[in-house]
């Protein structure tokens, strides 16, 4: 009797065992998966690709302790282009080595260009580091067929202090940065009813030089775990060598908890601007120009998600104080944006409805066009709506894309025109017909986007996109020095791990200015016919050798196709630039 149970319950263990096997083996043959079929199948081998993404990057929370970037090729005075702070080209190309955590930037080239950059930084203890930036670009100018001087500096020193603790983090920040630059555009029909000889000397007694100061203070945490999420503090004073001078301060704190069974995000900000110009454009002003402007902001919101759908619901509550001409403003805004996934990642749509009161400054417009005159009108913007709808997505997993359409209306727009001139030397060295001043104006923007980036290869990467705009006024003649097309394309190569290489192009359309000449006297008045700003190419190209891990020498061009183009109304820019230079990584 035992042997028979011994041998039943053995052939049970082996009976189950079978079917245990069987089983594996049907549930490995009727695995499911999930299949996206967006066209007809057609067989392929393709490349292997390592897949890349580009993140959405927030300048405001920019710190010392982020990745550090090498801005080892900035464009000269007088390009298309400012160069960007901290930014650089890839000088790490290939696969990932030792981090540095400082390094230096030296470089030179024609027009005098001088280029250099000293960032270091040092942990003070596991929590606590300090930081600091230098910079220095200049150019001393020689841009063909300008007669006043033309040269340029920009030298800028930061300094941080902050700490990443388990509760919070946050960082200190104290800058100064000087400019120099010259009113060199005078135009080409200025006093040329006049001996040379006559000329020369009214041109010689011409003092062309602004000189603009910033000094910054601004501060930002971050909490975990917190009602208060993050609070972010800037205090700026701007001025220059005509006895302008202004203050701005914000605070922008944001808040995130629980109401209504849904998590409420609120975001507030208390923005202050005052400042002041000494003299009028025609210097008949007995007192400073002043202005000064205080807007408080609340602006809610919460979000959904059901199914595929995202949504991003909101509103914008903003009160502004014009302290000195007591013309108090409450404003509502949209603040609602929405994505749908059509098909995965391959195909989103998106949508929005959002407006904000910009606060518009004198170092916002100077750091845009630094051949203002200091005489300006200094107004907020009522950006009343920009309704858009877009798709994006991938076509592959090496290639992304986002096309999308706007409606943007906005209230008391800035616009640059050229300031009207005259040779009378009683109103200022700008006033020549070498300066620009702001208009305001209704403006709607109609305006279609678009772009693409592909990682062709591991070492090639490539982008384009492309801006059709179309304006429309309500004072103005012209939506002034507003181009209706802009297009650029980049183009970066990982030759060997030693070498790599790159190229950028830009084009940007004509604009219309206007610019009167006040000597003139017409029996009847004219009418004014705009001016037209030629379209201009501007292309760019660099090549890197990384000599070892810390040291890298790199070579740029700029504007290549030597094109004597204007940006600005009687601006034009330096011709063929070439800078030299090199990099080297380093540790305390």
């Amino acid at each position: 009797m035992r042997k028979i149970i011994q041998n039943s319950i053995l052939y049970s263990f082996a009976l189950l065992s079978v079917q245990l096997g069987l089983a594996q083996k049907k549930q490995e043959k009727m695995r499911t998966e999930e299949v996206n079929v967006v066209k007809s199948y057609t067989p392929t081998i393709s490349d292997a690709f390592k897949i890349k993404e580009t993140p959405s990057l927030n300048e405001e929370g920019t710190s010392a302790k982020e990745t550090v970037k090498y801005s080892i090729f900035s464009f000269p005075v007088a390009s298309t282009f400012t160069p960007s702070k901290g930014s650089a080209e890839d000088v790490d190309k290939e696969q990932i080595g030792r981090f540095y955590k400082s390094y230096a930037t030296f470089g030179g080239g024609n027009y005098g260009t001088l280029n250099a950059e000293l960032f270091a930084t040092q942990d003070l203890n596991t929590e606590e580091y300090v930081a600091g930036m230098f910079r220095h670009l200049s150019s001393q100018g020689g841009i063909k067929g300008t007669e006043l001087k033309d040269s340029f500096y920009d030298t800028s020193l930061d300094l941080t202090y902050g700490a990443e603790a388990k509760e919070l983090s946050w960082n200190i920040n104290l800058g100064y940065q000087n400019q120099i630059y010259h009113w060199y555009g005078l135009p080409t029909t200025f006093m040329n009813w006049l001996l040379p000889s006559t000329h020369d000397i009214l041109v010689a007694g011409i003092d062309p030089k602004q000189s603009y100061n910033t000094i910054t203070l601004d501060s930002k945490i971050e909490f975990n775990e917190s009602i208060l999420e993050a609070s972010s503090f800037k205090f700026a004073h701007f001025s220059d060598a005509f006895g302008s001078s202004e203050n701005r301060f914000y605070a922008k704190p944001s808040f995130k908890f629980a109401a209504f069974g849904k998590e409420i995000k609120l975001n507030a900000i208390v923005d202050y601007l005052g400042g002041k110009f000494d003299h009028n454009f025609t210097r008949t002003n007995t007192e400073p120009i002043e202005y000064g402007y205080t807007n408080f902001g609340l602006s809610p919101s919460y979000e959904l998600e059901k199914d595929n759908w995202t949504m991003h619901l909101g509103l914008g509550l903003y009160y502004s104080l014009d302290t000195k001409n007591s013309n108090n403003q409450l404003f509502l805004y949209p603040q609602v944006t929405a994505s749908h996934k059509i098909v995965g990642d391959l195909m989103i749509f998106y949508a929005g409805a959002e407006g904000g009161l910009d606060q518009n400054s004198y170092l916002n417009f100077v750091d845009e066009n630094p051949f203002l005159s200091p005489t300006l009108l200094i107004a907020p913007t009522n950006k009343k709506y920009d309704l858009y709808a877009g798709l994006k997505g991938k076509l592959a997993d090496n290639i992304s894309y986002n096309v999308r359409g706007s409606l943007v209306d906005e209230n008391n727009k800035a616009l640059f025109r050229s300031n009207d001139f005259s040779a009378n030397f009683n109103y200022g060295p700008y006033s020549y017909g070498n300066s620009l001043q702001l208009v305001y104006d209704n403006v709607k923007t109609f305006r279609l986007f678009g772009e693409l980036k592909a990682d062709i290869t591991e070492a090639i990467s490539f982008s384009a996109n492309g801006t059709l705009s179309a304006y429309t006024t309500k004072t103005q003649a012209e939506a002034w020095n507003l181009p209706a097309i802009k297009l650029n394309a980049t183009l970066d190569y990982t030759i060997n791990p030693k070498w790599y290489a790159g190229a950028d192009v830009f084009f940007v359309g004509s604009r219309k200015d206007l610019q009167i000449n006040n000597d003139l006297v017409y029996i009847v008045a004219p009418t004014y016919i705009p001016t037209t700003l030629k379209s201009y190419i501007d292309l760019n190209a660099h090549v890197g050798y990384k000599h070892s891990e810390r040291l890298t020498a790199f070579l740029k061009a700029n504007n290549i196709l030597n094109q004597s183009y204007q940006k600005w109304m009687n601006y034009p820019v330096q011709g063929f630039q070439v800078v030299l230079g090199a990099n080297y990584k380093f540790d305390f």
